[in-house]
Protein backbone atom coordinates (compact mmCIF):
# COMPACT_ATOMS: atom_id res chain seq x y z
CA UNK A 1 0.00 0.00 0.00
CA UNK A 2 3.25 2.71 0.84
CA UNK A 3 4.48 1.77 -2.60
CA UNK A 4 0.87 2.30 -4.30
CA UNK A 5 1.11 6.18 -2.69
CA UNK A 6 4.61 6.67 -3.91
CA UNK A 7 3.55 5.93 -7.01
CA UNK A 8 0.60 8.08 -7.23
CA UNK A 9 2.53 10.93 -5.29
CA UNK A 10 5.06 10.54 -8.50
CA UNK A 11 2.24 10.55 -11.33
CA UNK A 12 0.54 13.01 -10.25
CA UNK A 13 3.65 15.20 -9.67
CA UNK A 14 4.55 14.43 -12.52
CA UNK A 15 1.70 15.30 -14.29
CA UNK A 16 1.32 18.84 -12.46
CA UNK A 17 5.12 19.98 -12.35
CA UNK A 18 4.95 18.85 -15.93
CA UNK A 19 2.35 20.53 -17.32
CA UNK A 20 3.49 23.66 -15.55
CA UNK A 21 5.70 24.94 -17.87
CA UNK A 22 2.01 24.88 -20.83
CA UNK A 23 0.35 27.10 -17.93
CA UNK A 24 2.99 28.86 -17.59
CA UNK A 25 3.62 29.39 -21.55
CA UNK A 26 -0.19 30.66 -21.71
CA UNK A 27 -0.26 32.92 -18.70
CA UNK A 28 2.77 34.84 -20.10
CA UNK A 29 -0.40 35.93 -22.87
CA UNK A 30 -1.78 38.52 -19.90
CA UNK A 31 1.07 38.76 -17.22
CA UNK A 32 5.04 39.67 -17.13
CA UNK A 33 7.04 36.97 -15.66
CA UNK A 34 7.22 38.75 -12.52
CA UNK A 35 3.53 38.90 -12.23
CA UNK A 36 2.74 35.28 -13.55
CA UNK A 37 5.10 34.17 -10.48
CA UNK A 38 3.80 35.97 -7.64
CA UNK A 39 -0.09 35.40 -8.58
CA UNK A 40 1.55 31.49 -8.82
CA UNK A 41 2.60 31.49 -5.38
CA UNK A 42 0.12 33.90 -3.83
CA UNK A 43 -2.68 31.36 -4.80
CA UNK A 44 -0.69 28.46 -3.48
CA UNK A 45 -0.07 30.15 -0.25
CA UNK A 46 -4.26 30.47 -0.53
CA UNK A 47 -4.56 27.13 -1.13
CA UNK A 48 -2.24 25.82 1.49
CA UNK A 49 -3.30 28.04 4.59
CA UNK A 50 -6.90 26.64 3.59
CA UNK A 51 -6.40 22.95 3.57
CA UNK A 52 -4.25 24.06 6.93
CA UNK A 53 -7.33 24.74 8.58
CA UNK A 54 -9.14 22.61 7.45
CA UNK A 55 -6.50 19.56 8.84
CA UNK A 56 -6.15 22.13 11.81
CA UNK A 57 -2.90 22.32 11.06
CA UNK A 58 -0.84 25.36 11.98
CA UNK A 59 2.36 26.64 10.54
CA UNK A 60 5.98 26.12 12.12
CA UNK A 61 6.33 27.97 15.30
CA UNK A 62 10.27 28.42 15.84
CA UNK A 63 12.88 30.17 14.16
CA UNK A 64 15.23 27.33 13.11
CA UNK A 65 12.42 25.93 11.09
CA UNK A 66 11.08 29.47 9.41
CA UNK A 67 14.76 30.09 8.50
CA UNK A 68 14.70 26.15 6.76
CA UNK A 69 11.62 27.27 5.04
CA UNK A 70 13.06 31.05 3.50
CA UNK A 71 15.89 28.75 2.02
CA UNK A 72 13.22 26.46 0.68
CA UNK A 73 11.11 29.46 -0.81
CA UNK A 74 13.48 31.10 -2.94
CA UNK A 75 15.58 28.18 -4.22
CA UNK A 76 12.36 25.89 -4.85
CA UNK A 77 10.30 28.59 -5.50
CA UNK A 78 11.51 32.33 -5.78
CA UNK A 79 14.43 31.87 -7.86
CA UNK A 80 13.63 28.89 -10.43
CA UNK A 81 9.78 30.01 -11.08
CA UNK A 82 11.16 33.32 -12.16
CA UNK A 83 13.83 32.13 -14.19
CA UNK A 84 11.24 29.14 -15.73
CA UNK A 85 8.85 31.98 -16.12
CA UNK A 86 11.74 34.39 -18.41
CA UNK A 87 13.16 31.44 -20.16
CA UNK A 88 9.78 30.72 -21.37
CA UNK A 89 9.52 34.01 -23.13
CA UNK A 90 12.17 32.52 -25.89
CA UNK A 91 12.48 28.92 -25.48
CA UNK A 92 9.21 26.12 -25.97
CA UNK A 93 7.43 25.09 -23.68
CA UNK A 94 8.43 21.23 -24.59
CA UNK A 95 11.92 22.31 -24.32
CA UNK A 96 11.90 24.04 -20.99
CA UNK A 97 10.05 20.80 -19.52
CA UNK A 98 13.52 18.73 -20.88
CA UNK A 99 15.65 20.63 -19.26
CA UNK A 100 13.58 20.13 -15.63
CA UNK A 101 14.25 16.86 -16.10
CA UNK A 102 17.70 17.53 -15.54
CA UNK A 103 17.11 18.16 -11.65
CA UNK A 104 18.06 14.42 -10.91
CA UNK A 105 21.54 14.91 -11.99
CA UNK A 106 21.48 18.19 -9.80
CA UNK A 107 20.11 16.48 -6.86
CA UNK A 108 22.90 13.65 -7.08
CA UNK A 109 25.95 16.61 -7.44
CA UNK A 110 24.30 18.59 -4.80
CA UNK A 111 23.78 16.09 -2.17
CA UNK A 112 27.34 15.15 -1.29
CA UNK A 113 27.96 19.03 -1.09
CA UNK A 114 25.47 19.32 1.98
CA UNK A 115 26.83 15.47 3.45
CA UNK A 116 23.48 13.64 2.63
CA UNK A 117 25.21 9.81 1.33
CA UNK A 118 24.39 9.50 -2.25
CA UNK A 119 26.50 6.26 -2.99
CA UNK A 120 27.83 7.46 -6.03
CA UNK A 121 28.73 3.99 -7.87
CA UNK A 122 30.21 3.43 -10.91
CA UNK A 123 26.68 3.31 -12.33
CA UNK A 124 25.74 6.34 -10.86
CA UNK A 125 29.20 8.19 -12.94
CA UNK A 126 27.53 6.67 -15.73
CA UNK A 127 24.91 8.06 -15.51
CA UNK A 128 25.58 11.41 -14.91
CA UNK A 129 27.87 11.61 -18.22
CA UNK A 130 25.20 9.58 -20.64
CA UNK A 131 22.63 12.44 -18.75
CA UNK A 132 25.20 15.35 -19.47
CA UNK A 133 25.67 14.17 -23.28
CA UNK A 134 21.89 14.00 -23.48
CA UNK A 135 21.59 17.80 -22.51
CA UNK A 136 24.42 18.51 -24.98
CA UNK A 137 22.15 16.92 -27.69
CA UNK A 138 19.39 18.71 -26.66
CA UNK A 139 21.31 22.26 -26.63
CA UNK A 140 22.58 21.32 -30.18
CA UNK A 141 24.95 24.08 -29.60
CA UNK A 142 26.94 23.18 -33.08
CA UNK A 143 23.86 24.62 -34.32
CA UNK A 144 24.12 28.11 -32.81
CA UNK A 145 20.20 28.96 -33.05
CA UNK A 146 17.38 27.81 -31.47
CA UNK A 147 18.09 26.11 -28.39
CA UNK A 148 21.04 27.79 -27.64
CA UNK A 149 19.94 30.65 -25.78
CA UNK A 150 20.27 32.54 -22.52
CA UNK A 151 16.66 31.27 -22.08
CA UNK A 152 17.58 28.04 -22.03
CA UNK A 153 20.52 28.55 -19.67
CA UNK A 154 18.00 30.46 -17.24
CA UNK A 155 15.83 27.29 -17.57
CA UNK A 156 19.27 24.74 -16.82
CA UNK A 157 19.97 27.18 -13.84
CA UNK A 158 16.66 26.62 -12.40
CA UNK A 159 16.60 23.45 -12.46
CA UNK A 160 19.85 23.46 -10.76
CA UNK A 161 17.97 25.49 -8.35
CA UNK A 162 15.39 22.74 -7.62
CA UNK A 163 18.06 20.25 -7.17
CA UNK A 164 19.57 22.12 -4.71
CA UNK A 165 16.05 22.91 -3.25
CA UNK A 166 15.51 19.42 -2.98
CA UNK A 167 18.49 17.99 -1.13
CA UNK A 168 18.19 20.98 1.16
CA UNK A 169 14.48 20.22 1.95
CA UNK A 170 15.21 16.52 2.71
CA UNK A 171 17.65 17.38 4.69
CA UNK A 172 16.55 20.26 6.74
CA UNK A 173 12.67 20.23 7.19
CA UNK A 174 11.64 16.71 6.31
CA UNK A 175 10.66 14.25 8.94
CA UNK A 176 10.56 17.27 11.59
CA UNK A 177 6.93 16.42 12.81
CA UNK A 178 5.68 19.11 11.23
CA UNK A 179 2.97 18.31 8.15
CA UNK A 180 3.35 19.02 5.00
CA UNK A 181 0.52 21.37 4.46
CA UNK A 182 1.93 24.05 7.51
CA UNK A 183 5.67 23.39 5.23
CA UNK A 184 4.68 24.14 2.32
CA UNK A 185 1.89 26.82 3.38
CA UNK A 186 5.31 28.91 5.23
CA UNK A 187 7.00 28.09 1.98
CA UNK A 188 4.78 29.84 -0.31
CA UNK A 189 4.07 32.86 2.05
CA UNK A 190 7.90 33.63 2.25
CA UNK A 191 8.10 33.13 -1.98
CA UNK A 192 5.35 35.40 -2.30
CA UNK A 193 7.15 37.72 0.04
CA UNK A 194 10.13 37.23 -2.03
CA UNK A 195 8.74 38.09 -5.49
CA UNK A 196 6.97 41.14 -3.73
CA UNK A 197 10.15 42.76 -3.60
CA UNK A 198 10.85 42.16 -6.86
CA UNK A 199 7.66 43.90 -8.17
CA UNK A 200 9.58 47.18 -8.87
CA UNK A 201 12.14 45.22 -11.71
CA UNK A 202 9.20 44.08 -14.18
CA UNK A 203 5.81 43.78 -12.43
CA UNK A 204 4.52 46.93 -12.40
CA UNK A 205 3.52 46.15 -16.83
CA UNK A 206 -0.42 46.79 -17.85
CA UNK A 207 -1.92 43.34 -17.25
CA UNK A 208 -4.22 42.23 -20.73
CA UNK A 209 -7.06 40.11 -18.96
CA UNK A 210 -8.18 37.19 -21.06
CA UNK A 211 -9.66 33.93 -19.71
CA UNK A 212 -7.43 32.06 -21.10
CA UNK A 213 -4.20 33.14 -19.69
CA UNK A 214 -6.57 33.69 -16.01
CA UNK A 215 -7.37 29.62 -16.04
CA UNK A 216 -3.85 28.85 -16.51
CA UNK A 217 -2.63 30.94 -13.98
CA UNK A 218 -5.38 29.81 -11.70
CA UNK A 219 -4.61 26.09 -12.52
CA UNK A 220 -1.17 26.73 -12.12
CA UNK A 221 -1.08 27.92 -8.23
CA UNK A 222 -3.85 25.92 -7.01
CA UNK A 223 -2.31 22.34 -8.53
CA UNK A 224 0.79 23.01 -9.72
CA UNK A 225 2.18 24.97 -6.56
CA UNK A 226 0.16 24.29 -3.67
CA UNK A 227 -1.14 20.82 -4.42
CA UNK A 228 1.74 19.98 -5.41
CA UNK A 229 4.33 20.85 -3.11
CA UNK A 230 2.00 18.90 -0.24
CA UNK A 231 3.00 15.96 -1.94
CA UNK A 232 6.51 16.66 -2.69
CA UNK A 233 7.09 16.83 0.93
CA UNK A 234 5.15 13.53 1.13
CA UNK A 235 7.38 11.99 -1.00
CA UNK A 236 10.72 13.96 0.68
CA UNK A 237 9.88 12.62 3.84
CA UNK A 238 8.74 8.89 2.49
CA UNK A 239 11.53 8.98 0.36
CA UNK A 240 14.42 10.65 0.21
CA UNK A 241 15.73 13.80 -1.87
CA UNK A 242 17.09 11.44 -4.70
CA UNK A 243 14.16 9.23 -4.38
CA UNK A 244 11.75 12.16 -4.81
CA UNK A 245 13.62 13.78 -7.50
CA UNK A 246 12.05 10.61 -9.86
CA UNK A 247 9.47 12.86 -10.47
CA UNK A 248 11.82 14.74 -12.90
CA UNK A 249 12.01 11.50 -14.93
CA UNK A 250 8.55 12.24 -16.01
CA UNK A 251 7.72 15.74 -16.68
CA UNK A 252 9.55 16.03 -20.23
CA UNK A 253 7.09 12.92 -21.27
CA UNK A 254 4.37 15.59 -20.13
CA UNK A 255 5.47 18.79 -21.27
CA UNK A 256 6.57 17.50 -24.79
CA UNK A 257 3.68 16.27 -25.41
CA UNK A 258 1.15 19.56 -24.68
CA UNK A 259 3.59 21.89 -26.17
CA UNK A 260 3.49 19.56 -29.32
CA UNK A 261 -0.49 18.96 -29.33
CA UNK A 262 -2.02 22.24 -27.99
CA UNK A 263 1.00 24.85 -28.90
CA UNK A 264 1.74 23.23 -32.09
CA UNK A 265 5.16 23.35 -31.28
CA UNK A 266 8.00 21.62 -32.95
CA UNK A 267 8.82 17.88 -32.29
CA UNK A 268 12.19 17.25 -33.84
CA UNK A 269 13.81 13.53 -33.79
CA UNK A 270 16.97 15.39 -32.47
CA UNK A 271 15.34 16.41 -29.03
CA UNK A 272 13.28 13.17 -28.64
CA UNK A 273 16.62 11.29 -28.70
CA UNK A 274 18.36 13.68 -26.13
CA UNK A 275 15.41 13.40 -23.90
CA UNK A 276 15.92 9.67 -24.12
CA UNK A 277 19.59 9.90 -23.27
CA UNK A 278 18.62 12.14 -20.65
CA UNK A 279 16.04 9.73 -19.08
CA UNK A 280 18.56 7.07 -19.50
CA UNK A 281 21.71 9.05 -17.67
CA UNK A 282 19.11 9.42 -15.20
CA UNK A 283 17.39 6.25 -14.87
CA UNK A 284 21.46 4.69 -14.33
CA UNK A 285 21.89 7.32 -11.36
CA UNK A 286 18.41 5.15 -10.11
CA UNK A 287 20.18 1.81 -9.36
CA UNK A 288 22.19 0.69 -6.79
CA UNK A 289 24.47 -2.17 -6.12
CA UNK A 290 23.42 -5.53 -3.91
CA UNK A 291 26.11 -7.32 -2.10
CA UNK A 292 25.08 -10.37 -4.54
CA UNK A 293 25.87 -8.22 -7.54
CA UNK A 294 22.72 -7.01 -9.47
CA UNK A 295 20.98 -3.90 -9.59
CA UNK A 296 17.96 -2.35 -8.12
CA UNK A 297 16.21 1.06 -8.09
CA UNK A 298 17.21 3.27 -5.60
CA UNK A 299 14.02 3.54 -4.38
CA UNK A 300 13.51 0.40 -3.75
CA UNK A 301 17.17 -0.10 -1.74
CA UNK A 302 17.80 3.43 -0.17
CA UNK A 303 19.78 3.73 2.50
CA UNK A 304 18.45 4.41 5.94
CA UNK A 305 19.64 7.84 5.62
CA UNK A 306 17.83 8.60 3.06
CA UNK A 307 14.63 7.62 4.43
CA UNK A 308 12.42 9.34 7.01
CA UNK A 309 9.05 8.22 8.59
CA UNK A 310 5.97 10.53 7.69
CA UNK A 311 4.93 13.09 9.56
CA UNK A 312 1.67 12.87 11.52
CA UNK A 313 -1.62 13.66 9.98
CA UNK A 314 0.04 14.01 6.27
CA UNK A 315 -2.58 11.76 4.22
Amino acid sequence: MSETKTLLRIAALALMWGSSFFWIKLGLGALSPVQLVLARLVLGAVVLLALCRLFGNRLPADRRTWGHLAVAAFFHNALPFLLFAIGETTVDSGITGVLNSTTPLWVLVVAPMLGVPSRMTAVRVTGLIVGLAGILLIFAPWQASGLLSWGALACLAAAASYGFAFVYEGRYLSGTGVSPYALSGGQMLLASGFMLLAMPFGGLTPIHLSPVPLIAVLILGVGSTGIAFVLNYQLLASEGAVAASVVGYLLPVVSVLLGAVFLHEPLELRVIAGMLVVLGGVALTRLRKREQGTFTPASTAAPETERRPLAPATD
